[in-house]
């Protein structure tokens, strides 16, 4: 197994013009939370409070710190505020091991105020609530996701939510890139809707990467899907000088390289784009660094019988890179100047396959604030939290497929949806603007 390597090495290229930043070129004429006169006034806000619990409790806080800069603003302010989010995946129907309890109990001790929790996210017993609402005081409305219409986008949902606001703000930047109801179809009834610190801090600094990052450029992948990161590829390949894959989207690249990978996944769609990325690095003159050995398993669970292996065997799985690679793979990221981590090297979740994630994570870290290091959200950030590298970065996002989409040129429609700044003064008085 070898490296693909093509280019000018570690000298790197060419400086490389800056692509353009579609989203945040828009939200700089969008309204912003900075903008709103909110005292007196309900606020709803779309959060992103999708966060772990185990054992009724909340195991992992990251994305409930994230939108509080928002919320104390708008408690400072003297808002009611009705707080939106969706937990899991409960499909529509209500699922009482996805309410939102433990969330409100939470957010309440991290605000340091009570935050009641409504039985419904839309309804009379809900409006009822919301009117009844104090300034200075929160609501944490119940799953959106326990509505089909929330996932639907479905306009009579978005009104019922609408009706509990007089000022919309988004948030959400994880849900950003979803057309859903409480992200795109609340804007439309219930305006100003307005950008919140959390959305204007995660655009704004992922949009660096897009605009003259400072080389090298090292884009690292892992992760599962081939599909899911092409975008970002395809927009970031003019920029990058070392493109580096590894964990599951791994198979993929190595079997179109016609290296074995037993019974690790790769569909023939993935294998057909990974070829025609690698063509595309090739054109670019981008050094490409695949694994070069892998720590195989029998599966998942069975990590007694794990070794190292150059190719995987019929009937074995690949869950993390090999020694030699992590060398490598650190190696390729020792003078980078710009680091964009997406997809873990391996089942970090296990001990036994969490060196390649744990190795890259502290390779990342250890450039310190020298370079511009960004972490994708999702399962990215749970992995730099257990290799104990939050703090350590510039950015851990608070959403995977948003920084994504993001990231490959896309114009998020969560931030498209928003309130105009150009033709709203003749409003301010009746929508609250000041």
């Amino acid at each position: 197994m070898t490296t693909s390597r093509v280019g000018a090495g570690l000298g790197g290229k060419p400086a490389a013009h800056g692509r353009r930043a579609p989203t945040a070129a828009v939200l700089r004429g969008k309204w912003r939370l900075q903008d709103l006169d909110v005292c007196g006034r309900r606020v709803l806000v779309r959060a992103d409070l999708n966060v772990p619990v185990r054992d009724g409790r909340v195991a992992d806080a990251t994305r409930i710190r994230a939108t509080l800069p928002t919320l104390r603003h708008l408690l400072r302010a003297g808002a009611r505020v009705i707080v939106a989010s969706h937990r899991g995946r409960p499909r529509g129907q209500v699922r009482p091991d996805l309410s939102l309890a433990p969330i409100a109990a939470e957010l309440g001790r991290r605000l340091g105020t009570e935050v009641a929790l409504a039985p419904d996210c839309i309804g009379a017993c809900v409006s009822e609530s919301v009117q009844g609402l104090a300034p200075g005081r929160v609501l944490l409305l119940e799953n959106l996701r326990f509505h089909a219409g929330e996932t639907a986008n479905d306009e009579a949902f978005a009104r019922a939510l609408a009706q509990h606001g007089d000022v919309y703000v988004n948030d959400a930047f994880g849900v950003s890139h979803r057309t859903h109801a409480s992200v795109v179809g609340v804007p439309r009834f219930c305006r100003p809707a307005a950008a919140g610190d959390l959305l204007q801090r995660e655009v704004t600094t992922l949009s660096r990467v897009l605009v003259n990052p400072p080389a090298p450029f090292v884009l690292l992948l892992g992760g599962a899907k081939v599909a899911d990161k092409v975008g970002v590829v395809s927009n970031l390949l003019p920029l990058v000088d070392r493109l580096v894959i590894g964990g599951a989207m791994a198979n993929a690249f190595l079997a179109a390289e016609g290296v074995a990978i037993g019974a690790s996944l790769a569909p023939a769609e993935a294998i057909d784009q990974a070829r025609r990325l690698l063509a595309a690095a090739r054109a670019r003159d981008t050094e490409v660094i695949l694994p070069s050995d892998l720590v195989v398993a029998e599966a998942v669970d069975s990590p007694e019988n794990a070794r190292v292996v150059e190719s995987v065997p019929d009937g074995w799985l690949a869950l993390d890179i090999g020694p030699a690679t992590r060398e490598r793979f650190i190696g390729a990221l020792a003078d980078a100047r710009t680091v964009v981590w997406n997809g873990p090297m391996g089942v970090f979740e296990t001990a036994a396959f969490a060196a390649g994630t744990v190795a890259v994570a502290e390779a990342i870290a250890a450039l310190g604030s020298e370079a511009f290091t960004v972490v994708g959200g999702g399962d990215t950030a749970a992995a730099a939290a257990m290799a104990g590298i939050t703090g350590a970065v510039t950015h851990v996002s608070t959403g995977g497929g948003a920084s994504l989409d993001l990231l490959a040129g896309a114009i998020l429609p969560g931030v498209a949806a928003l309130t105009d700044r150009e033709g709203s003064a003749g409003a301010r008085g009746a929508a609250g603007v000041r």
